[in-house]
């Protein structure tokens, strides 16, 4: 009796699960598109209205994780449809909306307590960005998104270490964080678009 090929993966080569949570995830490049969007469009409103109240400032950013959540979360639904797993997006998910959440139902919050938030929030996505990205194949765009999460992470710091910002610097700091992220998040999009395209 022939004994069956080995399925051990070659050197350098992804395991056969990542290569298909790779595929789902191309499979859904339009959901990190329209994230990256999202991330883009905020950007530019920061930097267009950076004299806006800081009521104003909680609801763009409400608005903005909201969106970024949903999307987030429908890519990771898409892929357990396939039964695959993609729990760090799904996180990433559910803790993107919670900090929406807890803008929305705490209207009076305070700007010491506003900025902690978004600390806290940007370093937790950081965090699972890059967990997501490990999980991605280098040619489907891991880097673009390890680049996302280590501009969360960045801007997760620099809160913390100036949590007394004026309400116009924040802004700016929330603004080009945006920007960034969300240019990433297109670019990975564009990845994933062109790899699906390939495989078929």
């Amino acid at each position: 009796m022939s004994s069956s090929p080995t399925t051990s993966p070659l050197p350098g080569e992804q395991p056969a699960i990542g290569r298909t949570k790779s595929a789902v995830l191309a499979e859904n490049w339009w959901a990190v598109a329209i994230r990256g969007l999202a991330a883009i469009i905020f950007g530019v409103l920061a930097f267009m209205l950076p004299v806006a109240t800081i009521l104003s400032l909680l609801l763009f950013f409400a608005a903005y994780a909201v969106v970024n959540g949903v999307f987030a979360i429908v890519a990771a639904v898409r892929a357990a449809s396939s039964s695959e797993r993609w729990g760090s997006l799904l996180l990433e998910g559910l803790v993107s909306i919670a900090g929406g959440a807890i803008v929305v139902l705490w209207p009076g919050i305070t700007v010491d307590a506003f900025v902690l938030l978004v600390a806290a929030w940007a370093l937790l996505t950081g965090c699972l960005a890059i967990a997501a990205a490990l999980r991605l194949e280098i040619d489907h765009g891991r880097w673009w998104l390890v680049l996302g999460g280590v501009a969360s992470l960045l801007y997760g710091v620099l809160l913390i270490l100036a949590p007394f910002l004026g309400a116009v610097v924040m802004t700016w700091w929330l603004g080009a964080y945006a920007f960034v992220f969300g240019v990433t998040q297109i670019i990975l999009a564009l990845k994933l678009r062109d790899q699906r395209r390939g495989a078929h």
